[in-house]
C-alpha cells in the first residue's frame, strides 16, 4: 500500500469545524414535566418538539451533546436503509412496509424544513441514494428490491454504471434524498429548544429511575429528577425496565475515514450491497469537497484487530479514488433490533410513563427524528400511523424468534469461550499506549499502560452479565462480545447495556506483565 501523510485527527469531521455551546452538570434536585435522557438527535430533536407544545422539558446528557452515534455518523439523511423493503414486505405485509418509507420520507421532509425555517447553515444538500451489487447474487438481490420499490410506489431506478473507478453489476437509485452536517444542524436545534425555556446539563448521566406516583431519575451525581415522563434517547436504554432489551437488541461496530481525494468527486451517496460493505458520501471542509467512505462492521467486541478496518478503508479509497490528504478517522457503534424495526414507543407494553427510541441500525438521522415525533405524539395523547410498527412490545415471530435464539446462542458461545481462554504466561512489558490481555497472578486480566507510563490493570468480566471482554486496540476500549458494553482503558462504562465499571485491580507500575502474544515479533504493528 502507498503510504501517505498520517491522519490528522482521529476524531469525526463533524466536531472539528463546529464550536458548540457547553452547558453545566447537574448540581441539585430539580422537577420537569418530561425528562430527556440523551443529547443526540433524538433526545435533542425529541426534547425540542416537546418544549414546542409548552411543557417543561429537561435533557440529561451523560458527556458532552452531539458526541454519541449522532455525532459519529455519515449522516445520510435517506429512506434507502439498504436492503430492507423486499424483507419488510415479506415479514411485515405491503401495508407495513409503505408505512416504514413513509415515516422515514417524513422525517426527511420534516429536517428539511426546518433547515429552511431557522435558516441552519449545515451543508444540507439534496442527491440521490444509490445501493450498487459487485456480484451476480448481489444484483439478484437489488432485482428483489426493486420489485419492493414499485410495489411501495417509492422513487427509483436501476442501472449498471458507477461514476467512479469500480464495475458495478447493478444499481437502484432512490431519488431525492439528503445529506447533511449533522453538528451544524443540531446545534441550530438544541438552541432553539433552549430558546423556548427547555434546560440542558452535561456530564449528567442518568443511573436508575424509581417509579413513583412521579418519575424520579437518579444521576451518577446524586442529584434527582422528578418528573411525569421520560423519554430514554441514550442509544442503548440505560433503564430497562423489565423489557429484556438486551437480549432483543446486538451492537456493531463499523469505521469511517474522511480523505482528501486525488481524482473528482461523485454525486450522489452509494452503499454497496456485497461484503465487505462500503459507504461513500462527499462532505464539506474548509472550502474543499472531500469523501466520508465507511464500512467494515463488525459485531461489537468480536472483529479482528481494530486497526485492520481503518487499513482496509484507507486501501479501498486509494485504489478507487485516490488520497491528496488523510483528514479524519472514527467509529460508531449502532444497534440492531431483531427485526430490523427501530424499537419506538412505551418501554413495555402497560408502561405509559416511560418511552425509548433505539435500534436504528444505522439509520439514525430519519430515524432520530422520526422517534421524536411519535414519542411526542405518546406524551401528548395524540394516536399515529405508525405507532403500531414501531412500538417495542411487538414481536413478529419470523424473523424475530429466529433472531432472538440465534444471538443468544451467540451470546452463550462468547461467554464460554471467555472463561475458557487460555493466556499465554510469556512475559514482556507493554508500552507506552498499548493494550492487551494479560494473565495476572493466574488470572485472566485486561492491562493498558497510558502515554505518561501508568499501567492500568482490570478484571475483564463484563459488569453486564459476565462475559469476557477484548481490547479494542483503535480506540483503547475493552468491548464485550455478548451485548455490546464498551469500558475505557481506566475501566468506566461507555456504552450499556453495562451500568457498572470493571473491577480495578491494584497493581505495582513496575510490574512485569505477561503478554497473551508469544514475543515482540510477533505483535500487530501501530496502525499507520
Amino acid at each position: 500500500m502507498t503510504q501517505f501523510e498520517q491522519w490528522t485527527q482521529p476524531e469525526p469531521l463533524w466536531r472539528e469545524d463546529t464550536s458548540l455551546s457547553s452547558y453545566e452538570p447537574l448540581k441539585e434536585d430539580t422537577s420537569a414535566e418530561v425528562a430527556v435522557i440523551g443529547g443526540g438527535i433524538t433526545g435533542i430533536t425529541t426534547a425540542y418538539l416537546l418544549a414546542k407544545t409548552g411543557r417543561k422539558v429537561i435533557l440529561l446528557e451523560a458527556d458532552r451533546l452531539i458526541n454519541g452515534t449522532s455525532g459519529h455518523t455519515t449522516a445520510k439523511v435517506t429512506a434507502q436503509h439498504g436492503l430492507i423493503y423486499h424483507e419488510l414486505i415479506k415479514h411485515f405485509g405491503e401495508e407495513s412496509a409503505s408505512l416504514y418509507y413513509q415515516a422515514q420520507t417524513k422525517a426527511l421532509q420534516t429536517m428539511k424544513e426546518w433547515v429552511d425555517k431557522y435558516n441552519i447553515a449545515c451543508d444540507w444538500a439534496e442527491e440521490d441514494a444509490f445501493l450498487f451489487a459487485t456480484t451476480s447474487k448481489g444484483a439478484l438481490k437489488l432485482d428483489k428490491e426493486y420489485e419492493a420499490y414499485q410495489k411501495l410506489d417509492i422513487p427509483g431506478g436501476t442501472g449498471n454504471e458507477l461514476p467512479f473507478s469500480m464495475d458495478a453489476e447493478k444499481t437502484l437509485r432512490m431519488r431525492n434524498q439528503a445529506r447533511f452536517h449533522p453538528v451544524k444542524y443540531l446545534k441550530a436545534i438544541a438552541e432553539e429548544f433552549v430558546r423556548l425555556g427547555g434546560e440542558i446539563y452535561e456530564q449528567t448521566k442518568a443511573v436508575d429511575v424509581t417509579e413513583k406516583d412521579r418519575l424520579e431519575i437518579k444521576t451518577g451525581g446524586g442529584s434527582v429528577v422528578s418528573c411525569e415522563k421520560m423519554v430514554s434517547c441514550s442509544h442503548f436504554p440505560f433503564y430497562d425496565g423489565k423489557g429484556l432489551y438486551f437480549s432483543r437488541m446486538y451492537a456493531e461496530r463499523s469505521y469511517v475515514i474522511a480523505v482528501e481525494p486525488e481524482r473528482e468527486v461523485p454525486e450522489g451517496m452509494y452503499l454497496s450491497i456485497d461484503e465487505p460493505k462500503r459507504s461513500i458520501r462527499t462532505a464539506e471542509y474548509n472550502g474543499k469537497n472531500v469523501l466520508i467512505i465507511g464500512g467494515e462492521s463488525h459485531k461489537t467486541g468480536q472483529g479482528i484487530d481494530t486497526s485492520f478496518h481503518y487499513r482496509a478503508l484507507e486501501e479501498f479509497a486509494a485504489v478507487t479514488f485516490g488520497i491528496r490528504k488523510k483528514l479524519f478517522q472514527w467509529s460508531a457503534q449502532d444497534l440492531t433490533t431483531l427485526d430490523k424495526v427501530p424499537y419506538i414507543g412505551p418501554i413495555t407494553r402497560k408502561n405509559d410513563r416511560i418511552f425509548i427510541a433505539t435500534g436504528f441500525r444505522k439509520w439514525g438521522m430519519t430515524n432520530g427524528t422520526l422517534a421524536a415525533q411519535l414519542i411526542t405524539d405518546y406524551v401528548c395523547g395524540e394516536t399515529s400511523l405508525f405507532h403500531e410498527l414501531f412500538k417495542p412490545s411487538r414481536f413478529k415471530s419470523d424473523p424475530s424468534m429466529k433472531q432472538f435464539i440465534s444471538q443468544n446462542f451467540d451470546v452463550a458461545a462468547h461467554l464460554v469461550e471467555g472463561k475458557v481462554e487460555l493466556v499465554e504466561d510469556k512475559p514482556n512489558r507493554l508500552k507506552k499506549g498499548e493494550g492487551m490481555v494479560v494473565q495476572w497472578k493466574g488470572q485472566r486480566a485486561g492491562a493498558f499502560r497510558d502515554e505518561e507510563g501508568q499501567l492500568h490493570v482490570l478484571d475483564t468480566t463484563c459488569t453486564h452479565l459476565g462475559c469476557e471482554v477484548e481490547w479494542n486496540s483503535a480506540e483503547h476500549s475493552w468491548d464485550c462480545p455478548c451485548h455490546g458494553s464498551r469500558f475505557s482503558y481506566d475501566g468506566s462504562v461507555m456504552e450499556g447495556p453495562a451500568d457498572q465499571p470493571l473491577l480495578r485491580i491494584a497493581i505495582d507500575n513496575h510490574a512485569e506483565l505477561p503478554f497473551q502474544n508469544l514475543d515482540d515479533a510477533d505483535r500487530p504493528q501501530d496502525t499507520p
